[in-house]
C-alpha cells in the first residue's frame, strides 16, 4: 500500500474532497473541497440540516463511494490509490457502520447477522475454520447488550432497539480502530435512543473508538469532543466542545 501520512494522532483524512452528480445534462455539486481530520480516540460530532451533504461525506469517508476529486488517508493510506481489494480490506478491517436503519439480514439470525464482517474479510476455508471463534465473540458482545436469549431471532422478531444491538455488535465484531455512525438514534423512540447513546458512549470510551456521529439532535451532539457544522456541501463551523459530566 503506498501514500502515506506521517500525523501519529490523525486516523481518517479527508482532503479537497468534491462530489458530484450527473443529472440530465447537468453536474449537481454535493460536495465543495471538504478538509476534514479525525484523530485517534475522538469524538466526532458531524450536524448539519437535511441536504447538507452529511451522508454524501459520510460514505466518501468510509471508502463507500469515491469522491470526484480529492483524497481520504485511512491509518496512513491513502484509500484511493490502493486497488478494490486492498480497499475493501482496508474498510472492513478499519471501519464498522451503524445507520439509522440497521441494514441487517432479514433471512439471518441476530448471530449470523453480527458475524457478517467475518464472512466477508475471510476466505471460506478462512472463515470455517475461524467460525467458531467469531460466533463466540459476537454470542458474548449480543449478550452483554442484553441479547442473550434473542439470538436465535431475526430481524423482524427484534425491536428497533434490539436490531440497532445486533448492529453495533455487527460493526464491533473485527474489533475496527473506526466508528461511524449515522443518526443512530434516529428511529428509535426518545427512550430507546437514550440507552442506544449510552452503549455507544460506553463502548467508545472502553475501545478508545475514533467515533463519526453524524446527527441533527443537539443533546447528542453535547456529548462529543468536537462537533463540525455542515452547510451546501461545505463545512461551516469546527468547534470543540465541553463534555458533560
Amino acid at each position: 500500500m503506498s501514500g502515506t501520512t506521517t500525523e501519529a494522532s490523525v486516523i481518517l483524512r479527508a482532503r479537497g474532497i468534491r462530489k458530484s452528480f450527473k443529472v440530465g445534462e447537468r453536474r449537481l455539486e454535493i460536495l465543495h473541497g471538504i478538509d476534514l481530520d479525525l484523530e485517534r480516540g475522538e469524538l466526532l460530532g458531524l450536524m448539519g440540516a437535511s441536504g447538507a451533504g452529511k451522508t454524501t461525506l459520510l460514505n466518501v469517508l468510509g471508502l463507500l463511494d469515491r469522491p470526484t476529486e480529492g483524497e481520504v488517508f485511512l491509518t496512513g493510506h491513502a484509500a484511493w490509490t490502493l486497488s478494490h481489494t486492498e480497499r475493501s480490506h482496508l474498510r472492513n478491517t478499519k471501519i464498522g457502520f451503524v445507520f439509522q436503519f440497521y441494514h441487517l439480514l432479514p433471512e439471518l439470525s441476530a448471530i449470523e447477522n453480527a458475524i457478517l464482517p467475518a464472512m466477508i474479510a475471510l476466505s471460506g476455508r478462512a472463515f470455517r475454520r475461524e467460525r467458531k471463534h467469531y460466533t463466540e465473540k459476537a454470542s458474548e458482545m449480543l449478550d452483554a447488550f442484553g441479547l442473550g436469549d434473542r439470538m436465535g431471532h431475526k430481524p423482524g422478531q427484534l425491536s428497533g432497539g434490539e436490531q440497532q444491538r445486533v448492529a453495533i455488535a455487527r460493526a464491533l465484531l473485527l474489533d475496527p480502530p473506526i466508528l461511524i455512525a449515522d443518526e443512530p438514534t434516529g428511529n428509535l423512540d426518545r427512550a430507546t435512543g437514550e440507552r442506544m447513546l449510552e452503549l455507544l458512549l460506553g463502548l467508545q470510551a472502553e475501545r478508545q473508538l475514533s467515533m463519526l456521529l453524524v446527527t441533527h439532535d443537539e443533546r447528542l451532539a453535547s456529548h462529543c469532543e468536537r462537533v463540525v457544522y455542515m452547510e451546501d456541501g461545505q463545512i461551516q463551523a469546527d468547534s470543540r466542545v465541553p463534555v458533560p459530566h
